[in-house]
């Protein structure tokens, strides 16, 4: 059960990593793939949002994996609750006032993590 709840964790820093990338570095190509609905002429002036937002999931990435190398179970396991809650909350937060889409790409694999976490 450790190994799929690591597998998880993982899962969810990678993807979130994937969204520092987009955010930070690539907001004006990659993001106007993702976000189509929103005006090409838009980018250029929410890059500096999109970076503080890439910057964030930076942070979510950083305690997902501090979580996996910490060698208390006990421990290991509170910090990634911890983290996991975050993405979770961010998700609801985003599936309510943006696109139901985040809440199923982030929210729902945190609360996965989170189960696996609890049983």
């Amino acid at each position: 059960m450790e190994l799929l709840t690591n597998l998880v964790i993982g899962l969810i820093a990678a993807l979130h990593l994937y969204f520092l990338w987009f955010e930070m570095f690539a907001w004006e190509t990659t993001g106007r793939k993702i976000f189509r609905q929103m005006p090409a002429e838009m980018f250029p002036k929410t890059k500096a949002l999109a970076a503080n937002q890439g910057l964030y999931n930076g942070f979510l990435v950083a305690g997902l994996v501090w979580s996996l190398v910490i060698s208390e179970l006990v421990w290991a396991d509170k910090v990634a609750l911890f983290f996991l809650t975050c993405v979770l909350i961010a998700g609801i937060f985003g599936g309510i006032t943006a696109s139901k889409k985040i809440f199923y790409l982030q929210g729902l694999p945190a609360l996965v993590g989170i189960v696996l976490i609890l049983i």
